[in-house]
């Protein structure tokens, strides 16, 4: 077999014989951009040496596999027939050619995964020995420590991943550097980005120089900035081989304009070429020609949501449901196909159903396997511009503050000013929530408005039974009927808790007191089930027999046995009962829910048996309600001074206020009931289709749509490949560390242009007033986390499944939402000094440092070590933050000598 292939001779279907940079050499050959030539030692010439160094067997025994495998790669010698095909290769480029000898692995410049930087590069290469010698150190380089954490972290099989060699005529590059086809820091396609520096291009990409700077528009050449470096340092070509590093002295700018218009032009061609943003290498030689040497996916946008309209209407806004979910992760395709059916059904109500609601409401688009909701209309109209920031401001602060910002933006400029369509749509909402009549049973009779609250959930209850013998296509028809038309009744609660908290509103204008002095009214409100929940965990772990040194995976085995001692045993399975088909991201029915895999409730129940009971949430909740009520009391004596009627009217509201505000969490309550019943039947569908051959799994059902299930129960085609191929994209998502709250069409991040901390601190919107301090856990996913109690969390976003931490927690750090979000909510009601809205809160705060936490001045900023306490919990709330430097009011502080809490997050 031919081990030694020219550039000409590859395509991109040859990933597994030539690695994802000769693959990409190759197509860039064969679509005649002008790369200089070469060609590359495939994979199996590496498989050879790799057998003859054992390498399997060092794979096999693991420990050091990186010092090892990399040691007995460069200890062998290369096979005979091999190493002759390299030189007669070599020959081909020229007597004594310069090359660059370039690694090209099978697990590299990937769509999901670039592993830019990971496998090692030699530059001018002179003579065939020497070129031999290359190739062996670029074989070990696939075994370096980083290239191992790296396939780790991607979870990439090391014995699957081989390992290609590019051998390339070196360019005496006069200029070189690297060019970007779209932003890499703000998303914006079309926007090429290039930096640039005297000789060779190492420079720029070992980031050895501070380079020339320039950003293109694509579409009109024109140059939008011009940034010059310092650019001291260039690696220049050695005569006889090597390369050398050379002080420089250059003013002005490397690259005139022509030539950053060339580039950008040269960048649209390769774009083009692959239908996707690139990020390339490039050099021009000494006589002014410009040379492609390199090209691979830019991994790191978000994907662009797709919409028959992007591209035909100018520039679109989309907003994030995960974002406001608190869903940071993918939803699998049948958990999107419930919520775009959920959609439909308020769109309906609102007077716009789509043509078909499996396509869901006509704003909601996909990108990223997450959901979006275009707001282009709403952002261009009149009443989108005044509702839409107040809307934001409550639930997600951040996006109000990037919204009212992207106002200024022309190519968003108001085009709808008539109010009629909003109004004709709210009349139909409250009409068919009834509004009138239940915002009058909050205001005169609440005991009526929570009785029809709870009789919703009996109502839902009833609607998810089904008989056992039920036919799959029939439990498909139920699952859509359920999803579409059932979200009038669960949005009917609305209205009740508007009012409840309208009520709050009109205490504090009768009153005098400004909103931000009452939240304590808001600590330990009643008939809020996500809060009830959690206190009833609690209870539970008061009456269960201690864990001893027992794993969590120990424990949950022993309970999925029955084989727990019998307390503890019906303790568990009767909170499961109640609370089983809630779990983490449980708007996604294709997750498992916490009947279907409870270690993580359990994980948190041996947390909570760690506690010391002067820190009990029972206790901390009934003082928060004693709180509350003197909270009330002190309002109401304010309303006094300007009148009895006044008081009673402010007592009153109050009153409603608590007694109702906890429904607020009950529409979604009921939504995850649906879920999880639609779930469960689901299963008995995808248990059907295994039976038939269908699925591999009958859990494989959720990575197909309602529409496709049923498409397979009647044509019983095997479905294991595409469930195989959506299961590799959905693990590859999970891996995906940050979701845009808002999105622009041509692909900016508005997020991205706009982060800053003012005087070094880092800066929130304030959610639940009082001041912690305790060592920082970062948690990215609450399932497995371990929480000590008084540590700060500190977290992406939260939904119900995450709020168990929260009874451990001393304070609350949250990138994502708004005073009125979930996560804002719940720490009120716990006294949790919390702050929200906090931009890369997770990448900018680090597990084990010592953090303080203003909940009322929604600011983190760092303090010196000294001034640590060295209670975490003492500090947990308001009437403790006597204990704290009061000079750090305000902040998070950040020490970088506090040692990690136990347990990893």
């Amino acid at each position: 077999m031919k081990t030694a292939l020219e550039f000409s001779e590859i395509h991109a279907g040859m990933l597994a014989e030539v690695g994802g940079k000769a693959a990409n050499l190759g197509e860039l050959t064969r679509a005649a951009l002008p790369v200089p030539p070469g060609w590359v030692l495939t994979t199996d010439a590496y498989h050879q040496a790799a057998e003859a160094a054992g390498l399997q067997e060092i794979i096999a025994q693991g420990g050091d596999l990186a010092t090892k495998a990399r040691q007995r790669l460069l200890e062998t010698k290369i096979p005979a027939e091999v190493a002759e095909e390299v030189r007669k290769a070599y020959a081909g480029l020229g007597e004594a050619a310069p090359v660059a000898v370039r690694s090209s692995a099978t697990a590299e410049d990937l769509p999901f995964a670039s592993f830019a930087g990971q496998q090692d590069t030699f530059l001018n290469v002179v003579g065939p020995e020497e070129v031999l010698l290359a190739v062996r150190k670029c074989w070990a380089s696939l075994w370096t420590d980083r290239a191992v954490a790296y396939r780790e972290a991607n979870g990439i099989d090391h014995a699957a991943v081989r390992i290609a060699v590019v051998v390339q005529t070196m360019v005496d590059a006069q200029v070189a550097g690297v060019m970007f086809t779209a932003n890499p820091v703000t998303g914006r396609r079309r926007e090429a980005v290039i930096d640039a520096s005297p000789g060779l291009g190492e420079a720029v990409v070992s980031g050895a120089v501070n380079p020339d700077r320039f950003v293109v528009d694509v579409a009109t050449a024109e140059i939008r900035e011009r940034h010059a470096g310092d650019k001291k340092i260039a690696i220049r070509s050695l005569p006889g081989g090597g390369t050398e590093r050379v002080e420089t002295d250059v003013d002005g700018f490397c690259l005139t304009d022509a030539q950053v218009r060339a580039l950008a032009e040269l960048g649209a061609k390769v774009e083009g070429h692959y239908g996707a943003p690139q990020d390339t290498e490039w050099a021009i030689d000494a006589g002014g020609r410009l040379w492609l040497t390199q090209a691979r996916p830019i991994t790191t946008l978000y994907p662009l949501p797709e919409t028959p309209e992007t591209g035909h209407d100018g520039l679109r806004l989309f907003f994030s449901v995960n974002v406001a979910q608190g869903v940071m992760g993918p939803f699998t395709p049948m958990g999107s196909a419930g919520i775009k059916l959920m959609s439909a059904g308020a769109a309906r109500i609102a007077g716009y159903p789509p043509a078909d609601p499996h396509d869901g409401a006509g704003p909601v688009v996909e990108a990223g396997q997450r959901l979006w909701i275009d707001l282009t209309k709403a952002a261009r109209s009149r009443v989108g511009r005044a509702v839409l920031p107040r809307m934001f401001s409550v639930a997600e602060a951040r996006t109000a503050v990037l919204f009212n910002a992207l106002m200024d933006d022309p190519r968003l400029s108001m085009i709808y000013p008539s109010r009629r369509p909003f109004l004709r749509a709210a009349r139909r909402i409250a009409r068919a929530a009834g509004a009138p009549r239940r915002v009058r049973w909050a205001l005169t009779r609440p005991e009526r408005a929570l009785a029809y609250s709870r009789r919703i959930g009996d109502d839902l209850t009833r609607r998810l039974e089904l008989p056992p013998d039920v036919s799959p296509q029939a439990r498909i028809d139920h699952a859509e009927r359920l999803l579409g038309a059932t979200f009038p009744m669960i949005f009917s609660i609305m209205p009740i808790v508007v009012a409840g908290y309208g009520m709050f509103g009109l205490a504090s204008k009768l009153s005098g007191v400004p909103i931000s002095d009452m939240q304590d009214v808001l600590r330990s409100m009643p008939n809020n089930p996500t809060t009830e929940m959690d206190m009833e965990l609690w209870r539970l772990a008061t009456r269960i027999e201690p864990f001893g040194d027992r794993s969590v995976d120990e424990i949950t085995r022993l309970y999925q046995a029955g084989q727990l001692p019998k307390v503890t045993q019906d303790a568990i399975s009767g909170f499961l009962a109640t609370y089983g088909h809630r779990g983490v991201a449980e708007i996604d029915l294709g997750v498992k829910r916490w009947s279907d895999d409870p270690s993580h409730i359990i994980g948190v129940l041996a947390n909570y048996l760690r506690m010391d009971d002067r820190l009990a949430p029972d206790a901390l909740f009934e003082r928060g309600a004693a709180d509350a009520q003197a909270a009330v009391e002190h309002i109401v004596a304010a309303a006094a001074r300007k009148g009895r009627l006044r008081a009673a009217i402010v007592r009153r509201a109050l009153d409603r206020t608590r007694r109702l505000g906890g429904l607020r969490e009950l529409p979604k309550y009921y939504a995850v009931l649906i879920f999880a019943g639609v779930r469960r039947s689901m299963r008995v569908v995808g248990e059907h289709l295994v039976a038939q051959g269908v699925l591999g799994t009958p859990d494989d059902v959720y990575f197909l749509t309602f529409r496709e299930t049923r498409t397979a129960l009647t044509n019983g085609s095997p479905l294991g490949g595409l469930v195989a191929e959506r299961k590799t994209a959905y693990e590859q998502e999970t891996r995906r560390r940050h979701v845009p709250r808002l999105l622009l069409s041509d692909g900016t991040e508005p997020e991205a242009l706009s982060i800053a901390a003012a005087d070094g601190a880092i800066t929130g919107t304030p959610a639940s007033a009082g001041i912690a301090t305790g060592p920082a856990r970062v948690v990215m996913d609450p399932a497995g986390a371990h929480l000590e109690p008084g540590e700060i969390l500190v977290c992406p976003s939260t939904d119900p499944g995450w709020t168990p931490l929260f009874l451990t927690a001393g304070g609350l750090v949250m990138e994502m939402g708004g005073a009125m979000s979930h996560g804002a909510v719940v720490a009120r009601e716990y006294g949790i000094p919390a702050v929200v809205g906090v931009a890369r809160a997770t990448e900018r705060v680090t597990t084990g440092e010592t953090v303080t936490v203003d909940g009322a001045a929604g600011t983190i900023t760092q303090e010196p070590a000294q001034t640590t306490t060295q209670e975490p919990a003492a500090t947990t709330t308001q009437e403790a933050a006597g204990t704290v430097n009061q000079e750090a009011a305000g902040t998070i502080t950040q020490e970088h000598d506090q040692a990690p809490a136990q347990g990893p997050a």
